[in-house]
């Protein structure tokens, strides 16, 4: 059960070193740069990348990805982490809003420490801008989209309009550059119907562009990498006093 932090609490917080464990695919090459880039304050930053096929992961995949996740973050139970980042999307999504909620709740328990999703995050942030509208931008394949449409509708949010680089192997998840995230971006946020931009996937670099994508579409844009950012520090801002 979380608590509100007391000024006493809040300054032990403060004093003390953070420590963020990351969890996302082996093959990713983004997220961490720009977690630390987005959360300077974090002292120790534990990268854990999780086996996974070298293909687009599909849903019959999730129950050996889930068993890897828990074994290989068991060993930082005894770092005292105080935050823990699910940032693997697609396994998020396409487990469903209660798989999900499942593997949230599975690695406060392996890990002893609050811990939020990239899936979750998404829906938080536009429930935080106002929006339920979006227009998305992936780097996925028809399964994989079709299955972040039925995650987001399940939450409530109607994606107005969804355009994907359609990659179809980790190799070009590693070559994608952000210019060629902003062009497909920009022209996918244009939807006149769509009340905001979303940039899906923590694989897609996104740090240098949304504020531009921002100025040039006049829309709330908004980033999976920054939502769960941002999530987490809500969080913890919340939660960190709370035993595990």
């Amino acid at each position: 059960m979380s608590r509100p932090l007391n000024a006493d609490q809040g300054a032990q917080m403060n004093d003390k070193k953070l420590k963020v464990i990351l969890v996302v695919p082996a093959t990713n090459t983004t997220m961490e740069a720009e977690v630390r880039a987005l959360w300077p304050e974090i002292d120790e930053l534990h990268r854990v990348g999780i086996p996974r096929p070298m293909r687009p992961i599909v849903a019959s995949d999730l129950p050996e990805y889930r068993e890897h996740t828990l074994k290989a973050v068991a060993p930082y139970q005894k770092i005292g982490a105080d935050m823990v980042i699910y940032g693997c999307t697609t396994a998020g999504f396409l487990a469903g809003p209660e798989g999900d909620l499942e593997m949230q709740q599975a690695l406060v328990r392996a890990v002893g420490a609050p811990a939020v999703t990239t899936a979750s995050s998404m829906v938080e942030a536009m429930s935080r801008a106002g929006v339920s509208r979006p227009a998305i931008v992936t780097p996925y394949l028809k399964p994989s989209n079709d299955g972040l449409i039925r995650f987001l509708e399940a939450k409530g949010v109607s994606v107005s309009t969804l355009d994907s680089f359609f990659f179809t192997t980790t190799e070009q998840y590693d070559r994608v550059t952000d210019t060629e995230v902003l062009e497909l971006a920009e022209k996918t946020g244009r939807d006149g119907a769509a009340d905001c931009l979303f940039i899906a996937c923590t694989q897609l670099p996104t740090l240098s562009i949304l504020e531009v994508l921002r100025e040039r579409l006049k829309k709330p844009v908004l980033g999976a990498i920054q939502a769960t950012v941002e999530n987490a520090k809500r969080t913890l801002a919340h939660d960190g006093a709370a035993e595990y």
